[in-house]
């Protein structure tokens, strides 16, 4: 099953959406488009998907001190940018405080201060690595 999103990314589902729609000449209340939104994600009504919305849900925001792993490297940094992507994902940017190697190589490395990454809400990205992890982990700090 899906997972589903947090209550603001739900609510800015149905903002695009009723934006789309009066771009397009139709006129929608906002109450109509979180119930089409619900309906969306196979729920009967706003209520009942809004309670099942991951509250949970980290929501990144530039300036935000950030850890984890980066291709298996334990990192702290901060977020210089975090844009909502689709279906919960995230959009960031991310400079660490301390380089991190990106190579796996006894004969070179490749340091890396600052990173482009997608995230689920729960800050892991859906690419992983050749062992099955994801290339990142993050969280707040």
């Amino acid at each position: 099953m899906t997972q589903i999103p947090s209550r603001d990314v739900l609510k800015a589902q149905a903002k695009r959406l009723r934006a789309d729609l009066g771009d397009k000449g139709t006129d929608m209340t906002h109450a109509a488009a979180l119930e089409t939104v619900a309906h969306q994600w196979g729920m009967r009504d706003w209520n009942t998907l809004a309670a099942k919305a991951d509250v949970n849900a980290v929501q990144w925001y530039p300036g935000q001190r950030a850890s984890g792993r980066y291709l298996g490297h334990p990192f702290k940094g901060v977020i210089k940018a975090a844009q909502l992507a689709s279906s919960g994902f995230w959009s960031l940017t991310v400079r660490f405080d301390e380089p991190v190697d990106v190579v796996e190589s006894e004969h070179f490395t490749s340091l890396r201060q600052q990173i482009n990454v997608t995230v689920n809400a729960q800050g892991e990205s859906p690419q992983k690595t050749s062992n099955g992890q994801p290339h990142m982990i993050v969280g707040p700090e």
